[in-house]
């Protein structure tokens, strides 16, 4: 059972049985993961870029860390679907 980078309507985890990794849906999850692998470093970049910044207000530090703590839970996402993860 895969992993599915998304979730249902419920908000619960979706998963994909199958041993095709040619499909159709096995694809669309590989480009939604690459995505979201490209976007954190994006979100890294720019939280570095705040954090390095000592004009940063608060406003913006926030902004930084809703982000990222939003990306490190796609990214942990991805590595449990890769098994590479806990799915804690």
């Amino acid at each position: 059972m895969r992993l599915l980078p998304w979730t249902g309507t419920d908000g619960k985890p979706c998963y994909l049985s199958t041993d095709d990794s040619d499909s159709l849906l096995s694809h669309l999850a590989d480009d939604i993961e690459a995505a979201q692998l490209a976007s954190a470093e994006q979100v890294l970049a720019g939280a570095r870029a705040v954090l390095n910044d000592p004009k940063s207000g608060e406003r913006a530090v926030r902004f930084a860390l809703t982000r990222a703590v939003e990306s490190l839970g796609d990214v942990l996402r991805v590595a449990v679907s890769r098994g590479e993860g806990d799915a804690r």
